[in-house]
C-alpha cells in the first residue's frame, strides 16, 4: 500500500480501504473474490487488526464488500460502478433571484399522503427503517420519569440533557461544542430560519448551492430574501472558486449550504474544500448556515466532518436534526450559532418559544443509548443496496442520454434527462399513474432544471417502488419520443388526481 505526501493527513484505515476499493473497481478483485482474513491483511500491510477491521467495515458501508458469517469478507456480487454518466457541474443564473415555489410544493405534499400513491418525492426513510420499538419506549419512559414537565412551560432553548447529548454526538463531526451554546428547535428548518434571521434582513442576498433544497427556497421566500445560486458539482459539491467570485461581485450576506450529502445531488465536499470554504468565509467575514442533517448517512468518516470544525472566527452556524436517522415524528432540531448565538437566543422566543420537554428528554435518551451507532450502521447498510438498484433501473428504463448521480450514501438520486423531457409534464403524468415525484424546478429559483427530477428512495423498498421507477422511466421515454416542449402551467384544480 504505497503512501504519498497527500496520504499523510488521512487515517490509515481509510488509505487501506481506498487501496482495496481501487482494486475492486479496477477488476483486480472480481465480484465474489474473498478478501484476505483480517489477521492475514494485518500482517501483509503491517497494520493492526483493528485498522483492517475498520477498513473492511468502511468498504461494507460503501457496498463494495459483504461480510459472510464464519467465512470472512467477499467482494460484493455487483459493486457499485460507473456505468451511468453523472450530471455535470451546474450552471445557475449569475444574478440573485426572487423565490416562489410554494404552489408546486403544496401540491406535491398534498399528494404524499394520498391513498394509492407511491411517493418518490419525500426525502425521508420509511418507518420500517427507524427503531420503532425503541422510540415508543423512550417516549413512554420520558412521560413517566419527567411527567412534571407536562405542567410547566418549556424553556426557550431546550432541555439541558438533550443539549449535552447533541454536543456529544457532534464530536463525530469534528466539533467540540459547549452544550450551553446549543439551542433546541422544532426541526432543522426552524434552526436554519433562525440562523438566517440572525444575519439577514428582507431583500438581502443569500448564496446557496444549485440545485438546492426546496425547503431552503421556502425559507428564503418567507423571509423576503434573494437566492444567488452557486455552481455545484454532483460529487464534490459547492464550487468554492465560484463562491469566491460571487463574494467579490455580489452583496452576499450569508451562505446556506449542505456540504454532506447535499440535497438533491447527494454531493459530499472533500475535506480540503471544506477547509478552503471556512478560510474564504473568514476573509470576507460572511456567515454560513451549515446544514448537517444528512451527515450520519454518509458512508465515509471524512464526509461527516463539518465545515464548522475549521471555523476559527465563529462565522459558521451549524444546524441539524434527527429526522433522517432516528425519529422524524419527534421534530427535534438544533443550532449552534457561534458569534451569532446571542442574536439567535434573542429571536428564538418569537419563533414559538420552547419545544415539548417530554419529547426532548425522549430524544436525549435515544441519543445516549448504546445502540445508536450500530443503528446508524444498519441504516446505511439498508439504504446502500437500494441506491445501487435504483441507478440500474434508471439506466435500464429512462431515456437514452439520461444522467444520474452516484452519491456516497443518503436516500436520493438526481436524474438529468434529455432537454425534451419536461419534468412538470412528467410530474402530471406520473401523478395520474399514482406516482409522486419531485420535478427539478422545485430545486431552483430559476427554470433551469426543468428536465431534471429527484428520486427519493427512503420508502418501503418493494416491487411497487421498483415498478414506480420503471413506470416513471417509461413516461419519460414517451415524452422524449414526442419531443415534448415545456407545457404551460395548469391551475391547481386542473391537476390530475392519483388513480
Amino acid at each position: 500500500m504505497p503512501a504519498t505526501a497527500a496520504d499523510a493527513a488521512r487515517p490509515l484505515y481509510r488509505r487501506l480501504a481506498d487501496h482495496l476499493a481501487g482494486a475492486i473497481r479496477g477488476g483486480t478483485l472480481p465480484a465474489g473474490a474473498r478478501l484476505p482474513s483480517v489477521r492475514q491483511a494485518a500482517r501483509e500491510q503491517l497494520v493492526s487488526v483493528a485498522t483492517v477491521l475498520q477498513a473492511y467495515r468502511a468498504l461494507e458501508d460503501e457496498q463494495l464488500v459483504q461480510a459472510r458469517p464464519k467465512s470472512g469478507y467477499f467482494v460484493a456480487a455487483a459493486p457499485r460502478g460507473m456505468r451511468l454518466a453523472e450530471p455535470g457541474t451546474s450552471s445557475p443564473p449569475e444574478a440573485p433571484l426572487a423565490v416562489d415555489i410554494a404552489s408546486l410544493y403544496e401540491l406535491m405534499i398534498q399528494m404524499l399522503g394520498a391513498p394509492g400513491v407511491v411517493s418518490l418525492g419525500a426525502a425521508c426513510p420509511a418507518s420500517a427503517l427507524y427503531p420503532g420499538a425503541r422510540i415508543r419506549r423512550a417516549v413512554s419512559q420520558a412521560a413517566l420519569r419527567h411527567r412534571a414537565l407536562l405542567t410547566h412551560y418549556p424553556g426557550s432553548f431546550g432541555e439541558e440533557t438533550l443539549r449535552r447529548a447533541i454536543a456529544r454526538r457532534a464530536l463525530a463531526m469534528g466539533l467540540t461544542l459547549d452544550a450551553r451554546d446549543i439551542v433546541a428547535t422544532g426541526g432543522c428548518n426552524e434552526a436554519i430560519a433562525l440562523g438566517l434571521r440572525a444575519v439577514t434582513r428582507p431583500g438581502d442576498t443569500v448564496a446557496l448551492e444549485s440545485p438546492t433544497s426546496f425547503g431552503f427556497l421556502q425559507i428564503l421566500e418567507a423571509q423576503g430574501l434573494r437566492a444567488l445560486e452557486i455552481p455545484t458539482h454532483p460529487r464534490h459539491g459547492l464550487s468554492v472558486d465560484a463562491l469566491a467570485l460571487a463574494l467579490q461581485t455580489q452583496p452576499v450576506r450569508a451562505l446556506l449550504a449542505v456540504p454532506t450529502l447535499q440535497n438533491p445531488l447527494g454531493a459530499c465536499m472533500p475535506v480540503g474544500e471544506r477547509r478552503r470554504l471556512a478560510q474564504l468565509l473568514a476573509r470576507h467575514q460572511v456567515p454560513m448556515i451549515e446544514d448537517v442533517i444528512y451527515n450520519d448517512l454518509a458512508e465515509r468518516d471524512e464526509h461527516r466532518r463539518a465545515v464548522k470544525s475549521f471555523d476559527t472566527d465563529g462565522l459558521v452556524m451549524v444546524c441539524g436534526s434527527f429526522a433522517k436517522t432516528v425519529a422524524p415524528g419527534l421534530r427535534v432540531g438544533w443550532i449552534e450559532a457561534g458569534r451569532y448565538g446571542a442574536e439567535v437566543r434573542r429571536i428564538k422566543p418569537a419563533f414559538g418559544g420552547g419545544n415539548t420537554g417530554i419529547v426532548e428528554m425522549a430524544m436525549a435518551d435515544l441519543l445516549n443509548q448504546p445502540g445508536y451507532e450500530p443503528g446508524l450502521r444498519r441504516l446505511r447498510r439498508a439504504l446502500g443496496p437500494r441506491m445501487a438498484e435504483a441507478r440500474e433501473l434508471v439506466a435500464a428504463h429512462f431515456p437514452r442520454g439520461s444522467r444520474v448521480t452516484d452519491p456516497a450514501g443518503g436516500i436520493m438520486l438526481w436524474v438529468e434527462m434529455p432537454a425534451a423531457v419536461d419534468s412538470i409534464e412528467l410530474f402530471r403524468r406520473a401523478l395520474a399513474a399514482g406516482i409522486c415525484i419531485a420535478p427539478g424546478t422545485m430545486f431552483s429559483a430559476s427554470d433551469r432544471y426543468r428536465h431534471c427530477l429527484r428520486l427519493s428512495l427512503g420508502g418501503d423498498w418493494d416491487d411497487s417502488y421498483r415498478g414506480a421507477i420503471t413506470r416513471v422511466g417509461a413516461l419519460a421515454c414517451a415524452l422524449a419520443a414526442e419531443g415534448a416542449r415545456p407545457a404551460a402551467p395548469r391551475a391547481a384544480n386542473d391537476e390530475p388526481r392519483a388513480a
